[in-house]
């Protein structure tokens, strides 16, 4: 397992002094990104070779929320690559190997020329071979998330410059960003699941659809055609 230590700083805490939902999607992106850098595949490798793993989806299980100051450590592994699909796994773990948070994600590999899903390249299965771990036990759903017939509108909201990361489009944990402004008050999330369908880029409007069940907020991120960009499915405790 690759890892980094870390520790929960003022600005990625709540009013509750607890890590934000996306402050612990950043520590999980910045470990995987760690590993692609240290091993000479990182994002100028991928930008000289004009090619991007692009997050299909991704499911997280929060045990506890890690605290303002507390000593953390994030780790990934990859766990298989079949045709343009790789999969990977995330923990975060306390000072005492306590398990807070695992995840388990789908990522396509992206021909940036063409704009569209190409098979691993050859670097990417030598490197990683050997670096091949069993996948992370759990209960996991399924891939696609159910988009209901029922939600209600909210009002349109604009990628905006600090949404858009190294790929130039909207960074994966800026959807869940967005979608969690419609948790109501008093939902306190201890999982997430999110789909990825299409990048949105810098300028283009979203507009969210929001359905609250009592156990499960879904937010939906679609673009000005009614066709979803993220799918954002929130459990409770």
């Amino acid at each position: 397992m690759y890892q980094y230590n870390s520790r929960v700083r003022y600005s990625e805490v709540n009013s509750e002094k607890k890590l934000t939902m996306p402050a612990l999607l950043d520590c999980l992106q910045d470990c995987c990104t760690f590993q692609g850098e240290d091993l000479g595949i990182g994002v100028d490798y991928l930008a000289k070779e004009h090619v991007a793993w692009v997050l299909s989806s991704w499911e997280i299980e929060i045990l506890r929320y890690p605290e303002l100051g507390e000593k953390i450590t994030v780790g990934t592994w990859p766990y298989k690559f079949k045709g343009f699909y790789g999969m990977r796994n995330f923990l975060i773990v306390d000072e005492k190997g306590e398990v807070l948070v695992k995840a388990n994600s789908l990522w396509v590999f992206m021909d940036l020329e063409r704009m569209r899903p190409t098979k691993v390249n050859e670097t990417f299965i030598r490197i990683y071979e050997e670096r091949l771990e069993a996948p992370l036990e759990g209960n996991w759903g399924a891939r696609k998330l159910v988009v209901p017939e029922n939600f209600e509108q909210k009002e349109n909201v604009q990628v905006a410059r600090y949404h858009i990361d190294t790929n130039r489009h909207m960074n994966n944990s800026k959807y869940v960003q967005v979608a969690e402004e419609y948790l109501p008050q008093e939902f306190e999330v201890g999982g997430l699941r999110v789909e990825y369908k299409k990048s949105a880029v810098l300028g283009e409007t979203l507009y969210p659809r929001v359905t609250v069940e009592a156990d499960v907020v879904t937010v939906v991120l679609a673009d000005e055609a009614d066709k979803p960009c993220a799918v954002v499915e929130f459990l409770s405790k």
